[in-house]
């Protein structure tokens, strides 16, 4: 290549910037639009869990699956740091398999309505325990109140990456951590910046 010419390769920083825009792409067409900081929120959740290891807990030198509704009972007896982690683990793992992974519920034995109640419920709690998230007060109360339309809009976009090829194939670089070009940061409608994260 030439001097002067100029690449047209750009980084993407992560996936959060992806699901971002996803998110606000299908909002914006939504009858009843939700808050663009539980969108950003939302985006941060959906990039943590693209690591398998988001899904598993690690007890006594042994990896299985998360139990949410034993989480939960034990959260009650914990710290008050532990309870903050505990109840936005449930929240958050509840958020994504309702809404990305919504049609792997229907396989397991509870339906999708003992998630949401344990989403719901987790989002309550922690709500009492950090009032402010993203300098919106009473913020998990939002996520909980919110958490149906939340996974509707995940779903959506769960639905169009696995059906659009295009979507599909830059999804998968994404999650592969390779770099895309111009045309597929427009086609993903991706902004190639960095963005904070959710504490």
């Amino acid at each position: 290549m030439s001097s002067g010419t100029k690449t047209d390769i750009i980084t993407v920083p992560s996936l959060q910037s992806y699901f971002y825009e996803s998110l606000c792409e299908v909002n914006n067409t939504s009858l009843c639009p939700v808050l663009n900081e539980a969108l950003f929120y939302s985006s941060d959740v959906l990039d943590k869990f693209s690591h398998s290891a988001e899904y598993y807990e690690y007890s006594e030198g042994r990896v299985k699956e998360k139990i949410l509704g034993e989480m939960f009972l034990e959260a009650q007896l914990k710290s008050l740091e532990e309870q903050k982690r505990i109840y936005k683990d449930i929240g958050d793992t509840s958020l994504i398999l309702c809404g990305y992974f919504s049609e792997s519920i229907n396989k397991k034995i509870v339906d999708k309505s003992y998630y949401k109640n344990l989403g719901v419920t987790a989002y309550q709690r922690l709500n009492s325990v950090v009032p402010t998230v993203l300098d919106v007060p009473s913020f998990f109360k939002v996520m909980a109140s919110s958490f149906d339309a939340v996974t509707g809009l995940i779903s959506i976009v769960a639905s169009k990456d696995q059906s659009d090829p295009h979507r599909h194939l830059i999804f998968d670089k994404l999650m592969k951590g390779e770099e895309l070009s111009e045309q597929e940061l427009l086609v993903a409608k991706v902004i190639p910046q960095k963005t904070k994260k959710v504490s």
